[in-house]
């Protein structure tokens, strides 16, 4: 029997997270009633309700419960834990922001209520969390800590790391890597954190295994190139890298990423030594055919760097979330995460300490709180033909 979840949303609306996460649950990886995950969705808490919402009639079409508070949503009203899983998705909707310009969606604020639940219900289930876990490293450390004194199988993240690799490349564990340059495109926050867990995904898996990040610099306009040519990060990764955007700019990118005010290059020296950069080359980089976050690395031994594209149906059904649902499937069916929380936590610190470097006007920021230590699994990401479009 497919097990219970409660969807814990911050709004749901047409291609919304919620809508390319939870809707494959309701309607299957397709959105057209075909095969899903083994879950069914018994209720759901949307803190916000736009006018485009889809949330009311999803509910009757589907028969799950709307529900007022969070603790509903786990109980069905009553006094115990009613659901398997819940999926807490904090991202989309109208919520402040900060004065370092963070996005304050409530996603601590939605796991603290559904800890009260567990804790009072005596009972805990699997949870996933979208995307990073808090806008400050404190509140998602909080989050993490309050999982493992609660016993909370906890899993996080992006879809990023989980989708298309062309060309296929998957770095092996104990790898000799020296070096690193990732790119992203688009809101430095939200787009960031993708292009940042995708690049983790990858550096993860070198020798030694992850040990943490020592200190971050965000850097903007020509203080971008400036570093580059003093040797703060790989210029022939970057440009292999480039090779992998689809759809670009013609001619030199440091012209039209200098103009652009939301380009910037994220600088990241590793505990053990590892230098390694994403470059956000919005000005130059565009959507394009699958999107452009893109990754080089450099392998002690072979002459030239490995490059991929992390390759996303910017479509209908939007393919590579099948991917993050099976995960989130598997944490759900065995209580246990396919990849771990700490890699999210990690990525989470190193955002919210970039964006303290740009407050700071791009000077490095130290970072001995993410002495994170972690080993990678082999969580395997698509390899399956990409999904035919559908119209919905």
């Amino acid at each position: 029997m497919p097990k219970a979840v409660a969807a814990i949303v911050t709004e749901y609306r047409r291609h919304s997270h919620a809508d390319v996460i939870v809707g494959k649950i309701l309607e299957g990886y397709r959105h057209d009633g075909g095969p899903g995950p083994d879950l069914r969705v018994v209720s759901m808490y949307v803190d916000q309700t736009p006018a485009n919402d889809q949330s009311r009639e999803l509910a009757r079409r589907h028969g799950f419960r709307l529900c007022p508070t969070i603790a509903e949503a786990l109980t069905l009203g009553g006094d115990t834990l009613a659901v398997d899983g819940v999926l807490s998705i904090g991202e989309h909707g109208r919520y402040p922001t900060n004065e370092r310009g963070q996005i304050l969606y409530p996603r601590r604020r939605f796991f603290e209520q559904i800890c009260q639940v567990f804790e009072r219900t005596r009972r805990s289930v699997p949870v996933f969390n979208d995307k990073h876990l808090a806008a400050r490293f404190g509140d998602a450390r909080w989050m993490v800590e309050r999982a493992r004194a609660l016993h909370v199988p906890l899993l996080a993240g992006s879809s990023i790391p989980l989708t298309w690799r062309r060309p296929e490349l998957t770095l092996r564990r104990g790898c000799d890597l020296t070096a690193a340059v990732q790119i992203g495109y688009g809101p430095l926050e939200g787009y960031g954190y993708h292009a940042l867990e995708a690049l983790q995904a990858m550096v993860e898996r070198r020798r030694g295994g992850e040990t943490g990040v020592r200190r971050v610099r965000f850097l903007s306009g020509p203080a971008m190139w400036q570093a580059m040519d003093q040797g703060e990060f790989d210029r022939a990764l970057l440009e292999a890298a480039m090779c992998c955007v689809p759809a670009h700019a013609r001619g030199d990118y440091r012209a039209p990423t200098e103009r652009a005010a939301d380009a910037a290059v994220f600088v990241i020296e590793y505990r053990d030594g590892l230098r390694a950069a994403v470059a956000m080359l919005n000005g130059w980089a565009y959507e394009g055919d699958g999107g452009a976050f893109c990754f080089a690395g450099r392998l002690a031994g072979l002459p030239d760097p490995v490059c991929t594209q992390f390759y996303q149906q910017l479509t209908d059904p939007f393919g590579h979330f099948i991917y993050l649902v099976r995960a989130i499937d598997s944490l759900i069916q065995t209580g246990q995460p396919g990849y771990p929380v700490e890699r999210t936590l990690l990525v989470t610190g190193i955002l919210d300490a970039l964006f303290t470097s740009r407050a700071n006007q791009g000077q490095w920021q130290a970072t001995p709180e993410l002495a994170i230590r972690y080993t990678p699994t082999d969580w395997p990401h698509a390899t399956d033909p990409l999904p035919e479009p559908i119209r919905r």
